[in-house]
């Protein structure tokens, strides 16, 4: 297929780009920086929110998998103020799906986020209002659309945003998902997009592996403060993870995926909490 990727230069977008082109489709990676990686793809130097120029650049495309965006922690350290937040999530969303429309591009993938559930902060509020215009051009315009809604997913190899891998260890272990699952369940989106028009429109929550049991959950440290984590994963693990700045009595709080697996029973999660402590022990060496 001929792909359009919105934000194809940041994380998602080199990751996706790379595996995209390795099993033969055609990616377009728009963004208003130039990639600093190797993926592969074709960059367009262009920005959302140009009304004039979209259109033109989607002529031709297949699908339009909309990732650009700023992100939470952007808002949480300050870095964006509500205007810039509002101008690219919002107004780019909607200058995205109307170009979409006006180029006949019959499929689009919107990428969201579990902040939805917080509506109050300005990045969650954003997405919202994106999943709404997501859920209007659907219902206006027939467009077949699909919302993933992820957990946080920037990588630690993204040095901007982190540091240092502890920095991003104490993050992901507060409930995120990593980006090569984030990156699996896109294509996944990507191929049930393309196989035909979805009956309704559909959010679909991402979220990692876990080693944990429902019971587990359900009796968390009934034996002391980190008792389950070293029942799972021993002292050792422990020991690991307070050295490391880690909680291990903190309960994770897993999403139910139950209608994600329905559409796309072939996501299979691979990064859990014990890869998560196998990176910190190698780290630790």
């Amino acid at each position: 297929m001929n792909i359009l990727l919105t934000g194809g230069a940041g994380d998602l977008g080199q990751v996706l780009t790379r595996n995209l082109v390795a099993r033969g489709d055609a990616v377009w990676r728009l963004d208003i920086r130039p990639p600093q990686d190797d993926a592969g793809g074709t960059y367009v130097a262009a920005s959302i929110t140009d009304r004039a120029l979209l259109p033109q650049l989607l002529a031709g495309m297949d699908m339009v998998v909309h990732i650009a965006a700023w992100h939470g922690i952007h808002e949480v350290r300050g870095w964006r103020d509500v205007y810039d937040f509002w101008d690219v999530n919002v107004t780019g969303t909607f200058e995205v799906f109307e170009a979409a429309v006006r180029a006949a591009v019959p499929h689009v993938l919107y990428i969201s986020s579990t902040s939805v559930d917080e509506p109050d902060g300005v990045y969650g509020h954003t997405k919202v209002l994106g999943e709404e215009i997501a859920r209007t051009y659907r219902a206006r315009h027939g467009l077949n659309v699909l919302t993933l809604r992820p957990r946080a997913f920037i990588p630690h190899w993204n040095t901007t945003t982190y540091a240092n891998f502890d920095e991003w260890a104490r993050w992901f272990w507060g409930g995120a998902v990593h980006i090569d699952d984030v990156a699996q369940a896109t294509q996944l989106a990507i191929d049930l997009l393309a196989s035909g028009p979805l009956p309704e429109y559909l959010t679909l929550p991402l979220d990692g592996a876990y080693e944990y049991t429902a019971a587990d959950l359900a009796n968390w440290d009934a034996a002391g403060p980190g008792s389950t984590f070293r029942q799972q994963y021993g002292t050792a693990a422990y020991e690991l993870a307070l050295r490391h700045g880690l909680a291990p009595s903190q309960p994770p709080q897993p999403l139910d995926m139950s209608t994600t697996m329905r559409w796309l029973p072939r996501y299979q999660p691979r990064y859990s909490l014990q890869n998560l402590l196998d990176e910190l022990a190698a780290h630790d060496k």
